[in-house]
């Protein structure tokens, strides 16, 4: 070892030993040993003590987080997974509970043989097919997302001790839902053989009174058609249209493409005018007005009221594509709904330096811009509730099968997302449609009503088709009901989709009354 790493130390043998009686001399041992480290001071024990510590305190705190995300956030979606055994174990100990409707009419419950052999039963058929569900061959819908309520029990300990001493199971909480029977039923008849979706909720709150879908099933026989349904690669009849078809909005749209105008040019959209022809052409791309329609002069509001595709047309040519973009996602294009239920995410893929054929397109709602139902309705209702877009349910509470009140759902608001004379200005415009312009058959009823019509071309298997749109509100000074129609080739949106709106506007006042 080197003199820098050792030190040398010298020991004296002192015994001495006796050799043919002489002496011999002593014999000098060198031993090495190598230098001790220096003593760990204490601040440095203190130092290694408290990284170890904050590191085992940052880990427990992580660990406490994920399971309070899990609880909070996820809790639904876990227990009513299909994979969460817990739920399965809860079928051998509780009969399902009933889904029951706000206006207690029974949507789905469980029949009991006297052999004890349980049977689901869907009193309305294909009627809520999609937003009920079915709860055999998997879940889907309200069957899926309040799995864990319908599988669980809070009745009064007494009554479950009762039921457990004759050996019975007991009966599972009921869900009860926003939907509203009568209407619900008004909107699928009014749809009538058209494919497509209904949506109609209450704009101040949230509350999701109808939730139509079609082609529709019959849940009550799901085993007996369930290989029909999996194996039908054309009309997607498990699919619920109304959260999870994506369809170009058409001059729906224009609502949007509206307000990002009024935004975009402050000083300018008052004094807007536009004289159509009844088509532009640029850069090889041709717009044209419904059935070559020549409007004339237009202002914004007029524009707005007559869907003249040629004025938007040249807005959309007028606008910053950024910040036209930005404003959409704001409004929850390319995001996710603040919805309970599963759905789709509507998409706007407009870039900065898109052609000038792609913003004509896009601002008239066609092009590559595709969108559900629910959220039409949630940007409707947006308009309608002054700025303020409400999150979106469709249980009112859970309370025992005997009446008790479990949980209850409050309304919550999502967020502002336009200023109330936005909301003024969009309302004023939408309300000059139905009284003079594309939604006018809407104009003579006891009630007002603000809309939007929209015609969405489309093309399949080569052909070109037109889904017809309508959405809309009643009360127009203080909105009762957002409704959102979508007719799968139905044509313009006046002929078809505005039919349709009218005659659930109807049913909502006969029972609610004016």
């Amino acid at each position: 070892m080197s003199s820098s790493t050792t030190d040398t130390i010298h020991h004296t043998d002192k015994t001495e030993k006796a050799h043919s009686g002489k002496k011999i001399p002593l014999r000098v041992k060198e031993v090495y040993f190598e230098q001790e480290p220096e003593p760990v001071t204490g601040k440095g024990r203190n130092t290694e003590l408290g990284i170890v510590t904050y590191t085992f305190v940052f880990l427990f705190l992580l660990m406490i987080g994920y399971l309070s995300y899990l609880n909070v956030f996820k809790a639904d979606e876990l227990n009513s997974s299909s994979y969460n055994t817990k739920q399965d174990a809860n079928i051998d100990k509780y009969i399902r509970g009933s889904i029951i409707s706000s206006d207690a009419s029974v949507l789905a419950k469980t029949e009991v043989s006297e052999s004890g052999e349980e049977t689901r039963v869907y009193p309305y058929a294909n009627v809520f097919s999609h937003v009920i569900g079915y709860s055999s061959n998997g879940r889907s819908g309200l069957e899926a997302s309040c799995n864990s309520d319908l599988l669980s029990c809070h009745a009064s300990v007494l009554t479950q001790l009762k039921d457990e001493s004759k050996n019975e199971k007991m009966r599972g909480d009921s869900v009860v839902v926003t939907l509203n029977a009568a209407l619900q039923n008004a909107a699928y008849e009014a749809l009538g053989s058209y494919n497509g979706a209904v949506v109609a909720l209450e704009p101040d709150t949230g509350r999701i009174l109808v939730m139509v879908s079609k082609p529709d099933f019959d849940p009550n026989s799901i085993a007996q058609i369930w290989e029909s349904l999996v194996t039908d690669n054309t009309s997607s009849v498990l699919l619920n249209r109304a959260t999870q078809g994506l369809y170009p909005p058409g001059s729906t749209f224009k609502i949007l493409t509206t307000l990002a105008y009024m935004r975009q040019k402050p000083g300018e959209f008052r004094g807007f005018q536009y004289d159509c022809t009844s088509k532009i052409t640029v850069d090889n791309v041709t717009i044209n007005c419904n059935n070559s329609k020549v409007h004339g002069t237009e202002d914004l509001k007029s524009a707005f009221a007559h869907s003249c595709n040629t004025a938007f047309a040249s807005i959309g040519m007028d606008l910053d594509n950024t910040d036209f973009r930005s404003l959409c996602e704001e409004f929850l294009f390319n995001r996710t709904l603040p919805a309970p239920m599963q759905h789709s995410t509507s998409q706007f893929n407009l870039e900065a330096n898109d052609s000038y054929g792609d913003q004509m397109t896009t601002a008239i709602g066609q092009g590559e811009t595709l969108v559900t139902p629910l959220h039409m309705a949630l940007l409707t209702a947006t308009v309608a509730n002054g700025g303020i877009m409400m999150r979106p349910y469709c249980v009112e509470r859970i309370e025992t099968y005997d009446g008790d009140t479990v949980s209850k759902t409050s309304p919550s608001k999502y967020k502002r997302l336009m200023t109330t004379e936005e909301a003024r200005f969009l309302t004023e415009y939408m309300q000059e449609t139905v009284n003079n312009g594309t939604a006018s058959s809407l104009a003579w009823y006891n009630f007002s009503v603000a809309g939007k019509t929209g015609s969405a071309e489309y093309v399949s298997n080569g052909s070109v088709g037109t889904h017809s749109w309508f959405v809309g509100f009643s009360n127009v000074e203080n909105p009762d009901l957002v409704v959102a129609v979508i007719a799968e080739n139905g044509g313009t949106g006046s002929e078809t989709a505005v039919p349709i709106a009218a005659k659930i506007f109807e049913m909502y006042y006969n029972i609610f009354g004016y």
